[in-house]
């Protein structure tokens, strides 16, 4: 197989124009779509493999070799995040060290939250220089119905595991909302959202709402005006993350985003086969169509199983 950095041995991908990262050089953890949720508005789709169990799903020394040589791409972050949940990288205070033996590029860890109620996780991540947990509900019945949890996860440990590790916590602890019209956004969840975020204290809480064509048609976006009149309901240090930081302008990706166009000005891709025909990550991949859909360059067309971008001519 002569695939370029697509498969598995391939775990690092970016820098990235992240929203609230600025140059985000990701780490890929698990193997695609192995989560502990499935959120209905997740933008890689449906997981595949539901799970709670912890392992090296990768071997953690080629992960660090492999990142050692992608350090001169001078990223703002180091960020553990991917293709599902990365805490259940089993490996993962180990990775944290070596990253820190090698860089002083700051390290973040990008995570559901899910088993924040483990003890070995919360230890796992203390040396982090920023985690960012989500909270996608303030009741049991809507966290059921949006993040579709593995049955070993209930909505009551996975608060306690997300105020255990404030406590516990001595970094930049940010909170990531991701709300959906018409299903978080009722007077009764915001007011459930608001409460047990005050319970939480993270640093900031930061809004999110989708902008890429979900896992499931029904979970659309909360216009920006109404995210913006939530956001200021739920927490005094609360922001919309809606836009990029200005870091896609940089040549470096202005550059990966015109390939991609290109590509698909040519044929309809998915985004694998925009991953396999460029030699990109997938994670990579998925932040400049994006972009490019909220630009309106691009369309989004369900076939099958599979979802094909093209270019608008």
């Amino acid at each position: 197989m002569t695939r370029k950095d697509t498969g598995r041995n391939n775990y690092i991908f970016g820098p990235v124009p992240s929203r609230r990262l600025g140059r985000s050089l990701g780490i890929d953890l698990v193997p695609f779509k192995t989560c502990t949720y499935d959120c209905i508005y997740c933008q890689l789709g449906r997981t595949t493999d539901k799970t709670t169990q912890r392992k090296e799903w990768v071997p953690t020394g080629d992960v660090i070799n492999q990142l050692s040589g992608k350090l001169g791409s001078n990223p703002d972050y180091i960020t553990l995040s991917g293709s599902g949940e990365p805490t259940l990288f089993s490996h993962i205070e180990e990775l944290i060290s070596g990253i820190k033996s090698i860089t002083d590029v700051p390290v973040a860890v990008l995570t559901n939250g899910s088993l924040l109620w483990m003890p070995q996780v919360r230890k796992a991540l203390k040396t982090a220089d920023l985690v960012v947990p989500s909270l996608d509900a303030g009741s049991d019945r809507i966290f059921q119905y949006v993040n579709r949890p593995h049955p070993d996860i209930s909505f009551t440990k996975m608060l306690e595991g997300l105020i255990k590790f404030r406590e516990e916590y001595d970094g930049q602890y940010w909170l990531e909302v991701f709300l959906l019209a018409g299903i978080t956004t009722t007077e009764m969840e915001v007011s459930g959202l608001r409460a047990f975020i005050n319970s939480i204290r993270p640093d900031k809480v930061q809004t999110n709402t989708v902008s890429r064509p979900p896992a499931e048609s029904f979970a659309e976006p909360v216009p920006r005006k109404e995210l913006e009149t939530i956001t200021r309901k739920l927490y005094d240090k609360a922001d919309v993350i809606a836009d990029y930081r200005g870091v896609h302008k940089a040549e470096y990706f202005s550059a990966k985003r015109d390939d991609i166009l290109t590509l698909l000005k040519r044929r309809p891709c998915s985004v694998e086969d925009i991953a396999a025909g460029l030699g990109i990550h997938r994670n990579e991949v998925v932040k400049y169509v994006e972009e490019l859909l909220t630009e309106g360059k691009i369309a989004a067309k369900p076939q099958g199983k599979h979802l094909y971008y093209n270019a608008i001519i």
